[in-house]
């Protein structure tokens, strides 16, 4: 993993919104127009159904003061689209079998005697591409080609995958070239966006879609899943996969299983709550039937070897398919205690809870399915304890009936909690294993053992990937050896946070692959399954923001020992006898020293500054990641501290701010990142002019179709230059 021998490449899971009054956009036409909507009416009129059932429902349609409505499709006239664009879609629709799909009839429709297209904007973008390069030179169309299968949609949301394999050129770190990529990625995509408003008439026919990055499920969509079956929240809200699989129904089907599996995980969640003293007398809030965690977006960072890739794939070499399982689970198991020091640093997703929200079969997401018991219910004692929650000096917890619960924090002053990164709380990051079936033991097959167990156990399904916050990247079935990290969340800063994040990833994966080498095995870190709750717990500690964790004094974990001896601040807990209570920060420094000085050699090829930055964001939870967004969404708020504000404001202002001032910051930064590389690639001066023509007319609001097409036509020529250079030589 070294500058020599690294390859990269990112997945990016975005969010998106059509702004529009009630009767132009298509989700709320879509819900008044349906089956669902008209048996709610009946059945509420007729008594069968509460009527706040359908009160909820008419409030979602009726009280939308900023006109945007999260995850909504687009419908068009179906004669806007390009001969180009035509074909794509027809295409599409017929799938590798030559066959039309089976639900064509979602996509397609006549109104009023017209044809119409009705599409997600996952899809649409690839639609905006197609008709972008309808006409242009041959070279440029094939290069639109070659990238429309990067155009893909996570389960919710649109997701864009890196363009090309990405190397790291003279004079930069693998972190700087892949955010530049990255950024370059995020520009085309605002302006296949703003072509398609104008191609497509969308802002004519009152639709205008905007697309940005954004943690967390926007808190009207979590409204709105709270008010509608899971089945028809599937029907609305999950991708139907028309572009980018094989079997796109196929594909589809396995979104809805994904749902599906964790929707009734949820449900699973309230007897694991019992069974660890957290919900004593039964007295519990329902979840919604539906689960809208695969709305959270993040980004997966990528990392290859191609030293690793060669030797694998070289006969005789000693490292086959069970020496690389061996090696992957292993060094996956070290590299997890290092990567706190990436939650909240650089990315984030800051989020306000309530104190009508700490019910803990709310406020929990999954941790009941990732931890023991006993860190589980260590974690939320710490977490009630920093929560400005407190009556009468002691700790309190909502009752039950949300208005009541909203009454006593207002007149209390009951503030909640801000958490440092909920998206890894909201989201199955890792499943805990079980007794017979570890995860990580090294053994080919352990992961399908232990999907099938816990498929039994209800909390999942054999037919799903394995969720990892490192996931390594095996050859057989993915063609290059690596590790996919998933616990990025928000870059406040498209080049400088991710960067940084990508050069760190890549340093905590080196620095185990060294370990390995100096002799340490997987007796180091026995596969018990509290042994591997107690090294995840800090990670999920470290995104709730809790101060302190629990660490067992003999604890078999040799690593994890090692860690907290270095760690300052580290006391037997009078609490938990047999016990240490460790400082979450002073932790993390010492992860930052461990990394700094175990392997001085190590430290002197990546960047000088990394380690520095990282450090002061740890002291300064203000300069990270999280701080900065939360302090930048109260800004906008008028506010100086997120808890001064109630948790439903604070949440609907960071969506505001993400869709607007962190967009056009993103922005921006596209425009730099696409500039450079117009002048790496030596086109004409005249590019460069055209594009910066582009900036100002985005940033006036006057943009033109022509200079947005040419706007595209400029990065795609630079983007395939970057492509050409990446090329091995």
């Amino acid at each position: 993993f070294g500058a020599e021998d690294v390859t990269a490449g990112t997945e990016t899971e975005l969010a998106t919104a059509v702004l529009g009054g009630r009767g132009r956009v298509d989700l709320p036409l879509s819900l008044e127009a349906s089956n669902y909507f008209g048996n709610v009416a009946r059945r509420a009129a007729a008594g069968e159904l509460p009527s706040s059932t359908l009160t909820d429902l008419e409030r979602f349609l009726d009280s939308n003061p900023g006109g945007a409505w999260e995850n909504s499709w687009v419908r068009f006239d179906r004669w806007r689209l390009s001969p180009l664009a035509e074909s794509v879609l027809r295409s599409d629709l017929r799938g590798s079998s030559g066959q039309w799909r089976s639900d064509t009839g979602r996509f397609l429709f006549e109104e009023a005697g017209e044809e119409k297209v009705r599409v997600p904007v996952s899809y649409l973008l690839k639609l905006s591409l197609a008709a972008a390069v309808e006409g242009a030179p041959k070279p440029l169309q094939q290069a639109a080609r070659r990238i429309m299968p990067s155009f893909l949609s996570d389960n919710t949301s649109p997701e864009t995958t890196s363009f090309h394999v990405i190397t790291p050129s003279s004079g930069s770190t693998t972190g700087e070239a892949l955010a530049k990529e990255g950024a370059r990625r995020y520009l085309l995509t605002q302006l296949l966006v703003e072509f398609a408003n104008r191609r497509f008439g969308l802002l004519e026919s009152g639709q205008r879609v905007v697309v940005y990055q954004s943690p967390l499920a926007a808190p009207r969509q979590r409204w709105l899943n709270r008010c509608l079956s899971d089945a028809f929240y599937r029907e609305q809200f999950l991708s139907p996969c028309l572009s980018g699989w094989k079997d796109g129904e196929g594909k589809r089907d396995y979104m809805e299983l994904c749902h599906q599996v964790l929707s009734r995980s949820q449900l699973q969640l309230l007897a694991k709550l019992r069974e660890a003293g957290l919900v004593p007398n039964d007295l519990v809030v329902l979840p919604s039937p539906s689960n809208v965690s695969l709305a959270n977006n993040g980004v997966h960072i990528t990392l290859g070897s191609r030293r690793l890739q060669e030797l694998r794939e070289a006969p005789g070499s000693g490292f086959g398919a069970n020496e690389e399982k061996g090696l992957a689970d292993l060094v996956v198991k070290i590299a997890e205690h290092y990567l706190p020091l990436l939650v909240g640093t650089f990315s984030g997703a800051p989020y306000r809870l309530g104190f009508e929200d700490f019910h803990p079969e709310r406020a929990l997401g999954f941790l009941p399915h990732e931890l023991d018991f006993t860190h589980l219910r260590m974690i939320w004692r710490r977490w009630r304890v920093k929560a400005r929650n407190r009556l009468f000096g002691k700790s309190v917890t909502p009752f039950g009936p949300a208005f009541l619960d909203r009454g006593l924090g207002r007149f209390f002053g009951l503030k909640g909690d801000l958490v440092p990164d909920f998206r890894l709380i909201d989201y199955p990051v890792a499943l805990l294993s079980t007794e017979k079936s570890p995860a990580l033991d090294g053994n080919r097959g352990n992961g399908d053992r232990l999907k099938k167990d816990l498929g039994e156990l209800g909390v999942f399904d054999s037919r799903m990937s394995l969720y990892l916050p490192l996931r390594w990247r095996e050859l057989e079935s993915h063609g290059y050896v690596g590790l996919e990290g998933r616990t990025h969340s928000l870059f406040p800063d498209l080049l400088g946070d991710a960067a940084a994040a990508a050069d760190l990833q890549r340093w905590l994966i080196s620095f185990a692959l060294r370990r390995v080498a100096a002799g340490v095995g997987h007796d180091h870190i026995p596969d018990f399954p509290w042994v591997e709750s107690e090294r995840r717990q800090i990670l999920f500690a470290t995104a709730l923001g809790v101060p302190t964790f629990y660490v067992r004094q003999d604890s078999p974990n040799r690593i994890l020992q090692g860690l907290v001896t270095a760690t300052d601040g580290v006391r037997r807990s009078s609490r938990y006898p047999g016990y240490l209570r460790v400082p979450t920060s002073k932790y993390l420094e010492a992860l930052a020293m461990d990394l700094r000085h175990r392997d001085p050699a190590l430290s002197e090829l990546h960047p000088p500054h990394l380690l520095e930055t990282l450090e002061q964001r740890v002291r300064c939870p203000r300069e990270s990641a999280s701080g900065r967004l939360a302090t930048e969404i109260c800004e906008e708020l008028g506010a100086r501290d997120p808890l001064k504000v109630d948790a439903a404001t604070f949440n609907e202002g960071a969506e505001t701010y993400y869709r607007g001032t962190l967009r056009r910051r993103h922005l921006d930064q596209g425009f730099e990142a696409a500039l450079e590389a117009v002048s790496r690639a030596a086109l004409p001066r005249e590019a460069q002019e055209r594009l910066e023509v582009v900036r100002k007319e985005l940033r006036s609001g006057g943009v033109t179709p022509a200079n947005l097409r040419l706007g595209i036509h400029i990065v795609l020529e630079a983007e395939e230059a970057e492509r050409r250079r990446s090329l091995p030589r």
